[in-house]
């Protein structure tokens, strides 16, 4: 069943979006080389915890921590343990937040120390397909508007998109109808209408779209062993557009209007 948020409700999870998108803020700045993952964990659970949230993670389906922490390859889903981050590596971090009754979700990928201009490249080109698929949530339009958004820019740049794992409603639950993939076609599935509020989450890899579970049942890595980048916002769709709830003010904006197709902003 698909639930349409009231403004009430929007607005908890404006304010629980912005514990979220504090503490991933504070993780992405304090990640470097050196540190492990599972130190990384703690200072997300406190994080979230001492600004009034439950880590939304920590318990879901059996999930042991309060962050996915994806390295290089490793697609999302990864468990914050030992691994002790190092120059050059691609770190995603996936992080989720409940506050009052109400969950919002977000994430981003870094590069650790010196990282090749290729792997600064998929960055960019991932995160800017987020922000063409958020772009694409206007009232109106169908959920497929958004994920095909994200599939022309990623391709367009010689990238693959994961079609194993897609994007979700968001709120009382951190998985909601509808399911929200990262490919397809315009025009197809449900119409998209105010009080609607999405997690979208693009996953692109520099070679094949084709991933796999490793034995643990969470860890999802890229079959060819090249890297991939994972962003993510909730967005609420209000009367004039979308609104990211998990926008992290300093490094990140919300002009959404230059990712529309021309055409689109002329009508």
């Amino acid at each position: 069943m698909i639930s349409i948020k009231s403004p009430r409700e929007i607005e908890i999870m404006r304010r629980g979006g912005k514990i979220t998108s504090s503490v991933l803020s504070t993780l992405l700045e304090t990640a470097k080389a050196g540190m492990s993952l599972r130190e990384l964990d703690r200072l997300a659970e406190r994080g979230i915890r001492e600004r009034g949230g439950t880590p939304t993670f920590k318990g879901y389906n059996g999930f042991p921590a309060s962050i996915c922490a994806s390295v290089n390859e490793t697609v999302v889903h990864g468990i914050p343990g030992d691994y002790v981050l190092k120059d050059g590596d691609l770190l995603s971090i996936d992080i989720g937040t409940t506050f009052e009754g109400y969950v919002s979700d977000t994430a981003a990928t870094i590069g650790i120390g010196n990282i090749p201009e290729a792997a600064k490249r998929l960055m960019r080109v991932t995160q800017e397909s987020l922000m063409f698929g958020i772009a694409a949530m206007q009232k109106g339009n169908r959920v497929s508007d958004i994920g095909n958004a994200v599939q022309r820019h990623a391709e367009s740049n010689g990238y693959g998109v994961v079609r194993a794992l897609v994007g979700h409603g968001v709120g009382r639950k951190m998985h909601e109808e509808p399911q929200v993939p990262n490919f397809g076609e315009p025009g197809r599935g449900l119409i998209l209408r105010p009080g609607l509020c999405l997690a979208i989450e693009p996953m692109i890899t520099e070679g094949t779209w084709e991933v796999q579970t490793l034995t643990d049942g969470w860890t999802v890595v890229t079959t060819d062993g090249k890297l991939a980048a994972h962003f993510e916002h909730t967005i609420a769709l209000t009367e004039d557009g979308p609104r990211i709830l998990t926008l992290r003010e300093i490094l990140e904006h919300d002009d959404v209007a230059r990712y529309r197709p021309k055409e689109e902003i002329a009508a």
